[in-house]
């Protein structure tokens, strides 16, 4: 989802950033390698980078992160984007926008993992002092977050109607079945502080071991499953069970954690715009998911 009308690149940056931050106009500004869809990212000066969203749903995230990273960030083990300014709409650019300190690292998906099981370990105790982050006032699952957070209802539309436009290309049924167990295995906790996006994108490398959580935009207050969906996206063998016994949920979560996974890898496989590399890597997603659900069923 971005906004075809807008076009954001060096220029618009440069702009922004000499009107609102004159003080930074001496650094040179240029994208990053890796920017990401939701937003557009751009280096400024070696120890900062400026995070535009790409279009409207995404730009309700920008107070969101402004006003909790600050706060989330002394209580967890490892960085978190730390934003140092907040822009305002200008230039053209109809949105809030921030800056931020650089992390340095590769992205776990670019980047050498020295052992997996560490960095599975790693993740899970990242996660728990997570979710041990006291939640009041936090923000509700909703729009912000596209739901993240919040009961898988809100997408069995969409997941049945991929699972019917997969037939004879998947195990529909084994889906089918999966994917009701998830909804009803529901959340009955007290809200708790999830990431919502946790993918390898998001998940910085450096020596070997991971370094860093980036990219809070859907994060929020409430069911920590979504943030599950790694075990199967990027795990797997004993990284998989170090995760799992390291986390330590219930079989409940586990289940909508499945859920989670298995709904993103549908609608992918199913959806017209996938390149045929992500479509095939989200179908082996998808069997690593249904294997699961025979394992532990």
């Amino acid at each position: 989802m971005h906004n075809p009308g807008i076009t954001i690149d060096t220029a618009l940056v440069r702009r922004l950033v000499d009107v609102q931050f004159p003080r930074w106009r001496h650094l040179p500004v240029s994208p990053v390698a890796f920017g990401g869809w939701d937003n557009r990212t751009f280096h400024l000066g070696d120890a900062m980078t400026v995070r535009l969203p790409s279009a409207e749903p995404y730009a309700m995230q920008v107070e969101k992160e402004q006003r909790w990273l600050p706060r989330l960030a002394p209580l967890l083990p490892l960085p978190i984007p730390t934003p140092v300014a907040w822009g305002e709409p200008a230039e053209g650019y109809p949105w809030h926008w921030s800056v931020y300190r650089w992390i340095e690292g590769d992205t776990a998906r670019n980047g050498r993992i020295a052992d997996l099981n560490s960095f599975a370990v790693a993740l899970a105790d990242f996660l728990v002092a997570l979710r041990g982050i006291d939640a009041t006032d936090g923000p509700a699952p909703g729009q912000h977050n596209f739901y993240r957070g919040g009961p898988l209802s809100v997408y069995d539309g969409e997941a049945r109607q991929a699972i019917d436009a997969l037939e004879g290309r998947i195990d529909t049924q084994a889906a089918t079945t999966v994917w009701e167990g998830a909804l009803a295995a529901t959340w009955h906790g007290s809200p708790v502080w999830f990431h919502g996006d946790v993918a390898s994108g998001n998940l910085l490398v450096e020596d070997g071991r991971l370094s860093a959580v980036i990219d809070f935009g859907t994060s929020g207050v409430g069911d920590p499953s979504c943030d599950l969906a790694i075990t199967w996206t990027f795990f797997e063998g004993d990284s998989r069970e170090a995760f799992r016994a390291r986390i330590a949920v219930d079989d409940a979560t586990w289940a909508r954690g499945r859920g989670w996974a298995l709904w993103k890898a549908l609608i992918t496989v199913a959806g017209h715009d996938a390149n045929q590399a992500e479509a095939e890597r989200q179908r082996q997603v998808i069997e690593e998911v249904l294997a699961d659900h025979r394992k532990f069923a």
